[in-house]
C-alpha cells in the first residue's frame, strides 16, 4: 500500500471517528418539532447532513434507495460541520441549484456525495466540479450566487434547527412517523443495519393512510425561516 493511500485512509478514519461515536451514542432530542413527515406522508426519512462528511457520503445512496423503495420522502437539512473547508460552499451551490429546480439541487447533492474525496477534495476541485455540473445541465454559474445572502440564511436556519433539535454530528438520520401509536420518530444509528427495519417498524406504528394519496417518493428540502 502506498504511503499516500495509507495517509488518506488514516485521515478519513480520524475524520469519521467523532461522527461514528456520536451516532453510536444516540441523540438526546431537545425539540422534536422537526422530526415529523411532510403533510400527506405517513412515514419519511429526515437527515441532518454535511456535504463534506464521509459518513454522509456513505449513507446517501442507501437513503435514496430506501426512499424510492418505500415511496417515502427524504427530507434533508444542512448541518455544516465547523472546520470542513469546502462544505459551506457546496451547501450554497446546492441551494442555488434548488432555485432552478428542487430535483436539480438534490441531484447536485447526490453527485457531490458520489465524488467526495475522489474528484472533490478542496474548494478548487469543488468549483471545477460545480462548473462542469452546471454546464451539463445547460447552466452557467454566476459570479455571485447569493448576492443578498438569502440562500446562506436558509442554510443557517437549518443549522439552527439542528441545534434546537439536539443534533451533534452527521449524518443524523431519523425515520419519522405521522400519528404514531408509539414514538413519533426512530433514530437510525446504523444506516447499513437498521434503516430498513426502522422503516418497517415506522409503518407498523403509523396511523391509517389519509384519503388523499401521499406525495411521490422524492428528495424533499424544507426551508426554515
Amino acid at each position: 500500500m502506498s504511503r499516500r493511500l495509507t495517509s488518506t485512509l488514516l485521515f478519513l478514519a480520524l475524520l469519521l471517528t467523532p461522527f461514528i461515536a456520536a451516532a453510536q451514542a444516540g441523540t438526546q432530542i431537545l425539540d422534536a418539532s422537526a422530526l415529523k413527515p411532510p403533510a400527506g406522508a405517513r412515514v419519511a426519512i429526515v437527515e441532518f447532513y454535511d456535504l463534506e462528511c464521509p459518513a454522509c457520503a456513505h449513507a446517501n445512496p442507501i437513503l435514496v434507495a430506501a426512499a424510492a423503495k418505500y415511496k417515502i420522502p427524504l427530507v434533508r437539512h444542512d448541518f455544516v460541520i465547523p472546520g470542513h473547508d469546502w462544505s459551506p460552499t457546496a451547501a450554497l451551490n446546492a441551494r442555488w441549484f434548488d432555485t432552478k429546480s428542487k430535483a436539480l439541487g438534490e441531484e447536485y447533492r447526490d453527485q457531490v456525495f458520489a465524488n467526495q474525496y475522489r474528484t472533490i477534495y478542496n474548494t478548487d476541485t469543488l468549483r471545477q466540479f460545480t462548473d462542469n455540473f452546471a454546464r451539463a445541465h445547460g447552466l452557467s454559474m454566476p459570479f455571485a450566487i447569493d448576492p443578498l445572502g438569502a440562500l446562506n440564511s436558509e442554510i443557517q436556519s437549518d443549522i439552527q434547527l439542528g441545534m434546537r433539535t439536539g443534533i451533534h454530528g452527521t449524518p443524523s438520520i431519523f425515520v419519522v412517523i405521522a400519528n404514531s401509536k408509539g414514538s413519533p420518530y426512530i433514530e437510525v444509528k446504523s444506516v447499513d443495519k437498521d434503516l430498513y427495519t426502522s422503516i418497517d417498524q415506522a409503518f407498523a406504528l403509523a396511523g391509517p393512510a389519509a384519503q388523499s394519496s401521499a406525495p411521490p417518493a422524492q428528495h424533499q428540502k424544507t426551508a426554515h425561516k
